[in-house]
């Protein structure tokens, strides 16, 4: 595949070329799809071409990986089969006795899976508000704590962690750090030029954006036996996506940067008019000047504070529940990041123990004219608390 490196270009203009790559042999201006599973040997038996099986060397995957490779400037990247796929396999490289810091609000479904897991596994695991360094400096076990799981902003309450501090405060006690970096986007934070080892997508949502794809991705900043282990238990575990997939995911990244630019401005714009409803009680989004992590987002963040925020209601989850049910526009459905509008009483989805308050909603911001979007939504939050204040017949 030819390419134009030559120069340092903007993260637009590797985005809507994809690093410039064309097929050397049609001159085609898109990369060609390769849905073959083995290759052949050479006469003399072995695999010139470095390619052996496709679960492991599917040169479909490669401009995904390089293009993140440039957004995040890593070293490394591998692309998987879901953002989970691809969360866990950091985890499952770990050794058992190994500790683990993650923490106290994340993404419900790889919390979940860690409790499971690190019990399964031989490791322990601490949660903990990773926006108190002094409380994550304390649950450090020293020779023991491996690896420091961060995500921000964190999911559903918006909460921003200093990914600099910790990092530096990781590496001083010789552990590696993590980044779920999914709603930030490559484009509103680099975890690696910050500290970080590892940064990890979930490429469902942004990156690919149009709610038609399930991927994940990991980027390194170093090659490292670590990384060789997680390259190794994708290859071994099967936990790859499909040549379509990877096709696809390449062709959504090509407007990433259009589509967060107007999702940022949507959830800015949303969070500022929902912060003056007198029917709402907190609209929780680092770009609202009043968010108490809002000058680190100014610093961590560049170009934008997501297209995430979360509104909680005064009349509690049964108007949280009724407005999601009476939106037009808006879809009450899970997941995040598309060029749709989506929203979700989170609680009911992580039940139990979960520590999402009972009167929010998640708010994923598409693209779609904002004023219609806060139409929609206010009109639905207005007929939900009229259900529940109407007198009795």
């Amino acid at each position: 595949m030819s390419s134009t490196t030559d120069k340092k270009f903007s993260a637009a203009t590797l985005l809507a070329q994809a690093l410039g790559r064309t097929d050397p042999d049609t001159r085609a201006v898109v990369l060609p799809m390769h849905p073959a599973t083995t290759y052949l040997r050479d006469p003399d038996n072995q695999y010139s071409t470095g390619r052996i099986y496709s679960r492991a060397d599917n040169p479909t995957y490669e401009p995904v990986e390089a293009l993140l490779c440039q957004l995040e400037n890593g070293a490394d990247a591998l692309v998987f089969g879901s953002g989970m796929a691809a969360a866990t396999a950091v985890f499952q490289a770990l050794q058992p006795g190994d500790h683990i810091i993650a923490p106290k609000v994340m993404y419900w479904a790889l919390r979940n899976w860690l409790q499971q897991f690190t019990a399964r596994w031989q490791l322990t695991l601490d949660f903990v508000d990773m926006r108190d360094l002094q409380q994550l400096e304390q649950a450090i076990q020293p020779r023991k704590t491996r690896l420091i799981w961060i995500e921000t902003p964190d999911n559903p309450l918006w909460q921003v962690s200093d990914i600099e501090a910790i990092a530096s405060l990781a590496k001083a006690h010789g552990c590696l750090t993590a980044v779920d970096s999914t709603c930030a986007t490559p484009l509103l934070t680099q975890p690696l030029n910050l500290g970080a080892d590892i940064v990890m997508h979930s490429a469902t949502k942004y990156l690919n954006g149009h709610s038609d794809v399930i991927a994940g991705a990991l980027i390194s900043k170093v090659d490292s036996p670590f990384w060789q282990t997680i390259r190794s238990i994708r290859a071994q575990q099967g936990a790859v996506l499909s040549p379509r997939d990877a096709h696809e995911l390449l062709r959504g990244m090509r407007t990433l940067h259009l589509r967060v630019r107007e999702s940022c401005q949507n959830a800015l714009y949303l969070a500022t008019a929902l912060q003056a409803n007198p029917l709402v009680a907190e609209v929780l989004y680092p770009g609202l000047p009043e968010h108490p992590d809002h000058a680190l987002a100014q610093r961590q963040m560049q170009g934008g504070f997501g297209g995430m925020l979360s509104v909680r209601l005064k009349h509690g989850a049964e108007a949280a529940i009724g407005v999601a049910a009476r939106t037009k526009l808006w879809k009450r459905a899970t997941s995040l990041g598309g060029v749709e509008s989506l929203i979700e009483h989170r609680a009911s989805i992580e039940g139990e123990g979960t520590p999402v308050p009972a009167d929010l909603l998640r708010l994923s911001a598409g693209i779609e004219t904002a004023q219609e979007l806060l139409e929609d939504f206010e009109q639905a939050l207005e007929l939900a608390v009229q259900n529940i204040t109407k007198e009795p017949q």
